[in-house]
């Protein structure tokens, strides 16, 4: 209900902050004459609630205007404010103002509440509804304020409906952050000292007031309260803007369009959100769109991604994530970056009747096809391609750049092709290397994302793999006529490993039961992805020797180059951390330096994943040697020129297999005769798609194939020749 205060009018009272009055006094009788004579009002009927700049002050601007609490203005003179096709004269008209600050040469017009707001230079408002802030907002921080219930609190349920993964919210915050909060729950020290690094720096004063930086636009706005906006900011046509931060810059210009609604949350740098767009309980990355009335509750969501016409529910999100249709849905997920929900992909909440407890947990690449849905708890490798189908039972797809598939002839058991995308597809697992490059626009980088589809973490997912194959065709070597007597001593699994080399051609499958609930899984051509797994393995070992090298401006790979490498620490537990690869021995350090309060702000753990990444070369190189001689069986100081060689030509192989790959599946769109029957002739056919000759891409992709194997060879030369 609202209250009617009555108020008796007398000289204005209220102190001022002396920091805001520097080169400021109060009105002359001339100008408050002036003001009144353009039906300008003001609660202080001395006016002495005004300060304007000592120099340059129009009153002449200033018409039809309400003033109440405190006004200071900054300069006021005879010019205007343009954006685009919007012009406007400096000044402020048919509006009100209550306890507000102004930059130098600002515009505010039709602004029918204006309530506790300090502005930057050159803003312009125009046609808004209100903009106002309490003396209690916490601008979507999961912080509080004097005197606050702990329920007042925001959060974000991040990976589960339960709110079991509660994050807050907070400027700084990157999934990094979320991802580390979200899934450490068990140790509640850790917890706790999240909460005050989060705390950490904020007053909990009721004196709080909006910002909105210099050169920020706002025109036809609804509703704007409690929000922070940074510089150069662009919001036109918005509905409801409230409990928000708006992270801007002139590098990074951020946008708000028509009927958007952002309500509890953070919109990072040079973000866009159009077009019915609403947020709730949020963090956005930099350089993420949402838009076309997609929907994100409870989530976080990371760099570089774009999120429309769907429909996000407690969501982690790393970078470079795509969801663009409208019948996409993905709920309780940890995602973990450069993903792609297609069309009709319903990733959902299946109650259990008893609680919305379920998660799903996607490694980096994760990508389900048209129409597919799945089962609470999932767990996926990474880069899995998931094919058109219903998954009714949980899944665990343990095998990464695999193909998974619905069961064949009503079975029930799903099928998996392991190294799908190095067998079939060797071009999307290429082109990501290059694309996430190209569509990182960030100019400020606070971490280091890997977009590499070869990495530890991946690298580490495709050794247990090979390991799990093994297992899987040890169990089988009896199918295959294999007898052992019990009284010998046999290395089974030596023997498993040694059928899958020798028979890398023929034809059988295995069945993994740990793949999905009840049913399990037929695992198809598992000698070839045996093979291919290995030779992807001694490709990015070799890649990261020659990278150290190039780094070290080492000509040529030595056995004192080795022992270099040697002395590096070895880790072989690795963690992507919301895009970083991140050994998890240095993870537990930083949570004991937390705990230890030896770190104490979100800033310095982001300084911690900085000193982390400045060691990431130097890191893979040592892990390189390890997998060498995981796939060898032997220390790398033991290697003749044989297995140098051997490395050397395998991995050249996959090299020039890269590219010719590559140039195969893009030369499809140019020969396949189904492609080319919508085109009149080759000559429409060439206007539209061009040629495969004017691919950059695949031009770029031959000269960095050419250059990587003459430095192999040269770099693995004196190894090669011992």
């Amino acid at each position: 209900m609202s209250q009617v205060i009555y108020e008796k009018k007398c000289p204005f009272s209220c102190s001022v902050p002396k920091d805001l009055l520097l080169n400021k006094r109060n009105l002359s009788e001339t100008e408050i004459q002036l003001l009144k004579s353009n039906f300008n009002t003001n609660e202080d009927s001395t006016w002495q609630n005004i300060f304007v700049d000592k120099d340059e002050f129009d009153a002449e601007l200033i018409r039809n205007v309400e003033f109440a609490g405190f006004i200071v203005l900054g300069k006021i003179s005879k010019a205007k404010l343009k954006y685009h096709d919007l012009e406007l004269p400096v000044g402020i008209y048919n509006s009100y103002l209550k306890n507000v600050v102004t930059g130098d040469d600002n515009v505010i017009k039709n602004v029918i509440y204006l309530e506790n707001y300090r502005l930057g230079n050159r803003v312009l408002l125009f046609n808004i509804q209100e903009l106002s802030c309490t003396n209690h907002s916490k601008f979507g921080n999961g912080i509080l304020k004097e005197g606050e219930p702990e329920s007042n609190r925001i959060t974000i349920a991040v990976g589960n409906e339960n709110e079991g993964r509660c994050v807050l919210p907070f400027e700084q915050m990157i999934p990094a952050d979320a991802y580390l909060w979200s899934r450490y729950r068990d140790d509640s020290e850790l917890m706790n000292r999240f909460v005050e690094l989060t705390e950490y720096g904020n007053t909990k004063k009721l004196d709080t007031y909006g910002t909105i930086g210099d050169d920020s636009v706002i025109k036809n706005t609804t509703l704007i309260k409690d929000a922070k906006i940074g510089e150069s900011a662009y919001i036109k046509g918005a509905f409801k803007i409230k409990n928000v931060t708006i992270l801007s810059s002139q590098e990074e210009m951020s946008q708000i369009g028509e009927g958007v609604e952002l309500v509890n949350g953070i919109m990072g740098y040079g973000s866009r959100v159009f077009y019915q767009a609403v947020a709730v309980r949020f963090v956005i990355g930099r350089n993420c769109q949402l838009k076309y009335g997609a929907r994100l509750l409870n989530s976080v969501i990371g760099d570089n991604s774009t999120v429309s016409c769907c429909e996000l529910l407690n969501n982690l999100i790393f970078p470079f994530h795509e969801q663009h249709h409208n019948s996409s849905f993905l709920i309780a997920t940890t995602i973990m970056g450069q993903s792609n929900i297609a069309a009709g992909s319903t990733i959902g909440s299946n109650h259990n009747s008893r609680s919305p407890d379920g998660e799903i947990i996607a490694g980096r690449g994760f990508w389900p096809g048209l129409c597919s849905d799945f089962k609470h708890n999932s767990k996926f490798a990474s880069f899995s391609l998931i094919s058109k189908g219903s998954y009714q039972q949980e899944l665990n797809i343990c095998y990464p750049f695999s193909l998974v598939a619905p069961g064949k002839d009503s079975s029930n058991a799903i099928y998996i092709i392991p190294a799908w995308w190095f067998m079939y597809d060797m071009f999307a697992i290429v082109r990501n290397r290059y694309k996430f490059k190209k569509r990182d626009k960030r100019a400020v980088k606070i971490q280091n994302i890997e977009m590499d589809p070869l990495a530890p973490d991946t690298m580490q997912e495709v050794l247990a793999a090979i390991a799990r194959i093994i297992e899987l065709t040890q169990a089988k070597l009896t199918d295959f006529g294999k007898t052992f007597d019990s009284s010998e001593q046999v290395d089974v699994r030596q023997i498993a490993k040694d059928y899958l080399h020798q028979h890398s051609e023929e034809d059988f499958e295995l069945f993994d039961r740990l793949c999905q609930k009840k049913y399990g899984a037929v695992i198809i051509k598992p000698t070839k992805a045996y093979k291919m797994y290995r030779k992807i393995l001694k490709y990015y070992a070799a890649k990261k020797l020659v990278d150290y090298c190039i780094k070290n401006n080492e000509t040529s790979l030595t056995n004192s180059l080795i022992d270099k490498i040697l002395e590096i620490p070895l880790y072989t537990s690795w963690l992507n951390v919301g895009g970083q690869i991140i050994p998890e021995e240095k993870i537990n350090e930083l949570f004991e330096a937390i705990k230890s309060k030896k770190i104490n702000t979100w800033d310095e753990v982001h300084n911690f994943y900085n000193e982390c990444d400045k060691n990431y070369m130097d890191y893979e190189v040592r892990y390189a040697i390890f997998l060498l001689e995981k796939l060898y069986s032997s220390e790398i100081k033991q290697f003749n020129a044989d297995i140098f060689n051997d490395i050397v030509n395998d991995v050249i192989v996959v090299s020039n297999d890269m590219y010719t790959s590559s140039v195969s599946s893009r030369e499809k769109d140019f020969t396949d005769y189904f492609r080319a029957m919508t085109y009149r002739n080759k000559e429409e056919m060439t206007a539209v798609l061009g040629t495969i000759t004017d691919n950059d891409f695949l031009n770029e992709l031959k000269v960095d194939t050419e250059q990587f194997n003459s430095m192999l060879k040269n770099m693995f030369s004196q190894l090669c020749k011992n």
